[in-house]
């Protein structure tokens, strides 16, 4: 299975088949970044009971050898990667969009959940059944949940919302909230009110930013 990545940098533009049939997608969404940031459910965030281990990722949903990060690298690659063995990515060109660095080792590379796993927990997420966590935490059926970054900038940002972390690129930030706000719409996650504030004052300034998404039932 391949990620479909339609950023304007990204080159690959691949098939995308179904991730997990047992959390089919509706009809898509499409609204200005302002309205979209109204959508998002209001809830206090409760970290209580979370372990990282509570989402299983990194697998291999449809046994093609390639696990969702390689999935992702191969989709992100600019130009053609190169993959060996049983889906070993080891070559290719990655463009981080978080701070505008190219790497051409993927290495230097994490694999970022728009969400972090932590964060989908205290917005909802714990109230999931297993697959579903499994389902969020390998989503390549929504070009914005996963994404490659360098990894200093994914470990910079760690389990932190917008409302205390951004891009240190800051012509990238727009995106970065439209990708926020996508993922959590597509999963049902709720926002606490610091984020929903930072998420407002980010939109009035990004007032040609889309958000589509399909909800995840």
């Amino acid at each position: 299975m391949i990620k479909k990545t339609v950023r304007g940098l990204a080159a690959a533009a691949l098939t995308v088949l179904p991730l997990f049939s047992a959390t089919p997608a509706q009809a898509a969404e499409s609204l200005p970044l302002a309205d979209a940031v109204q959508q998002l459910p209001l809830a206090d965030e409760s970290r209580e009971g979370y372990q990282r281990t509570s989402f299983k990722h990194w697998v291999d949903a449809d046994r093609d050898s390639c696990n969702t990060r390689m999935e992702v690298l191969i989709a992100e690659s600019r130009v053609e990667p190169t993959v060996v063995d049983r889906c070993k990515v080891v070559a290719g060109e990655w463009y981080s969009y978080y701070d505008g660095v190219t790497l051409t080792a993927p290495g230097g590379l994490d694999i970022d959940h728009m969400v972090p796993l932590a964060e989908a927990w205290d917005s909802g997420a714990s109230a999931w059944s297993a697959d579903r966590r499994e389902a969020y935490a390998n989503d390549l059926d929504a070009e914005r949940s996963l994404v490659a970054v360098t990894a200093r900038t994914n470990r910079s940002k760690s389990d932190q919302d917008p409302a205390t972390w951004l891009p240190p690129l800051a012509d990238a930030r727009c995106t970065y909230a439209t990708d926020w706000v996508s993922t959590k719409l597509r999963w049902g996650l709720s926002v606490d009110q610091a984020e929903a504030d930072a998420l407002a004052v980010l939109a009035e300034g990004c007032g040609q930013e889309t958000v589509e998404y399909e909800s995840v039932n």
